[in-house]
């Protein structure tokens, strides 16, 4: 049994708008042990990086507010710290890897300030040190002549090398947990296979825990040991990475599989053609009674739309939330 580093128990955070109240993570749990990855998948808007960013304290307010649930990292509920405590562990001890490097990193300051900047302040070293430290971040991640490249901008990068400058910023204080939102969206394969295998070295070398946060499966099956999959701000599956593909339970997640891109053919020997789940994710702002999945599911009932299914165990360490399993 691995040692649990991030307990996230019930988490519900919402945004008040003037539009309504959005549920945008309605009671979502689930756990990171140490040296683990945890994938977890959805459409757009299901709450993925807004669970991450309540990890963070980063949910600005208003107009959103964390409003129940616990954050346990390693023993202490992150969301009664005070602002001071949160900032000594947010960069330090836990990272994320935001979305678009390109609007993540400060266009007008260079990449060696931007990591030497949550080096000293962290670590507390000077700024000699603080920029040797950053070489070396630069240097683990596979940026090549990390000594020129660290007194570069942004502009100066390509895409692939922002990406890995934000890595080496996120892995620059060792952190036991990393959050990978979306970090190969938008490279191509075989940047994204190189930063993939980059962070399974890391990960190795440095032992970090990490979320990894991403709409592409195929991504999942390369680097995660367990799925959590989310729709409409709430996990409806969770399970190991190989009950997950081999014997998904829940409607989302077959129709999730079923969508992606595949180069077997049928018993006919035509090529098989990609299966769209019907439908669009409900509005958070009004969200329907029941499964929130049931306008969309192919195996819909009566009490699909009149109460909503708890998850719970399918299969030892797989959990689904589906009325199909009562």
């Amino acid at each position: 049994m691995q040692e649990l580093l991030l307990d996230i128990r019930g988490l519900r955070t919402q945004f008040f708008t003037d539009d309504g109240l959005a549920r945008a993570v309605d009671g979502v749990s689930y756990s990171l042990e140490k040296g683990e990855t945890v994938g977890v998948v959805g459409e757009s808007g299901c709450g993925k990086s807004v669970t991450a960013l309540s990890i963070l304290r980063l949910i600005p307010d208003p107009p959103g507010k964390i409003v129940d649930g616990e954050i346990i990292f390693e023993g202490t509920d992150l969301l009664h710290l005070s602002s001071a405590d949160m900032r000594r562990i947010r960069g330090n001890d836990i990272s994320m890897i935001f979305q678009e490097p390109m609007t993540s990193l400060n266009p007008v300051f260079t990449i060696g300030n931007q990591i030497t900047e949550a080096v000293r302040l962290h670590q507390g070293l000077n700024k000699r040190d603080a920029l040797a430290k950053a070489v070396e971040a630069l240097k683990l991640v596979g940026i090549p002549v990390p000594e020129r490249r660290v007194h570069e901008y942004p502009h100066q990068l390509s895409g692939g090398m922002r990406q890995r400058a934000m890595i080496a910023m996120a892995l620059s204080c060792n952190p036991k947990v990393l959050i990978a939102d979306e970090p190969t969206t938008a490279l191509d394969v075989t940047i994204e296979a190189q930063i993939l295998d980059l962070m399974r070295t890391l990960q190795d070398e440095l032992g970090t825990a990490i979320i990894m946060i991403t709409h592409d499966l195929g991504v999942i099956a390369d680097i995660a040991r367990k799925v959590v999959v989310m729709y409409a701000g709430k996990v409806v599956e969770q399970a190991p990475v190989e009950q997950i593909f081999g014997s998904p339970n829940h409607p989302y997640t077959q129709g999730l599989l079923q969508s992606l891109p595949r180069v077997d053919k049928d018993a006919s020997g035509a090529k098989q053609r990609l299966q769209e789940i019907p439908g669009i994710v409900p509005s958070l702002l009004n969200l329907p009674a029941g499964c929130k999945f049931a306008s969309r599911c192919p195996s819909v009932m009566p009490q699909c739309h009149e109460q909503e299914p708890p998850l719970e165990p399918v299969a030892p360490n797989h959990y689904s939330a589906c009325w199909l399993n009562h």
